[in-house]
């Protein structure tokens, strides 16, 4: 059965080309314009990804992804919106996004990530395949229930981070380049230009480091990428 995407946009002609287009590209999707219609299509047929605006005629779009966080850990969220900054990305990802975009955006761009959150889902689906449980410095994590315990207390932790620690544990001490873990984990070209990678290495920083502005275990190679390290050197 083909993926099912809730749209939520408010407006229409936005919201026109983005169906037509991921229709065309095999995904059953759900078009609503508001928090409220958001929130009662997920609870009543949940959907396997969401693109969610920011500004919608009923409240603000991070409302609907703290909502969707506090019930579901895995559904992948994208949010859509023309609040690009740093600060607005930033606080989207805390909240609980996986991906941003900003308006105006590249359909293909749009419909790669799209492409790559699905498969991100379905590798977490698969994930009994990987070794579930992972312990490093003062760290345990369970890649199955999507659980940590870390020097700052108990973190739930989503599916997307699942996916990169598991990616950093399988490559213990190699460094990996940005362009290798863009495509891998988001499924983006190569040349793709984020921020998206960095604030997820901060939040993993903060999550397992015990001092995230002294980093241990994910290390920053200059000019190349980053690097997991399991037992740093005294």
């Amino acid at each position: 059965m083909s993926a099912h995407i809730l749209l939520v946009e408010d407006e229409t002609h936005i919201a026109q080309g983005l169906v037509f287009n991921l229709e065309a590209e095999g995904y059953r999707v759900t078009h609503v314009e508001t928090c409220q219609a958001a929130m009662a299509q997920i609870n009543r047929n949940p959907p396997d990804l969401v693109v969610l605006d920011l500004m919608l005629p009923d409240g603000h779009g991070l409302s609907v992804c703290q909502q969707i966080r506090s019930k579901d850990k895995q559904l992948p969220i994208l949010i859509l919106t023309a609040q690009g900054g740093v600060e607005d990305r930033v606080q989207g990802l805390r909240e609980g996004a996986d991906d941003y975009l900003a308006k105006p955006f590249s359909l293909d761009e749009f419909l790669l990530r799209i492409n790559g959150m699905l498969r991100r889902l379905e590798w977490y689906r698969s994930s009994s395949k990987i070794s579930a449980r992972y312990e490093f410095g003062l760290n345990r994590v369970d890649l199955n229930n999507l659980k940590a315990t870390t020097p700052h207390g108990e973190v739930n932790l989503t599916d997307l981070e699942c996916r990169m620690l598991g990616t950093f544990f399988r490559a213990e001490g190699e460094t990996l380049s940005r362009s290798a873990l863009l495509t891998s984990i988001w499924g983006m070209a190569e040349d793709a230009e984020t921020r998206t990678l960095d604030n997820f290495i901060v939040r993993l920083r903060k999550y397992f480091e015990e001092d995230p502005s002294n980093p241990k275990h994910f290390l920053t190679v200059r000019g190349q990428g980053y690097r997991f390290v399991r037992k740093p050197k005294s």
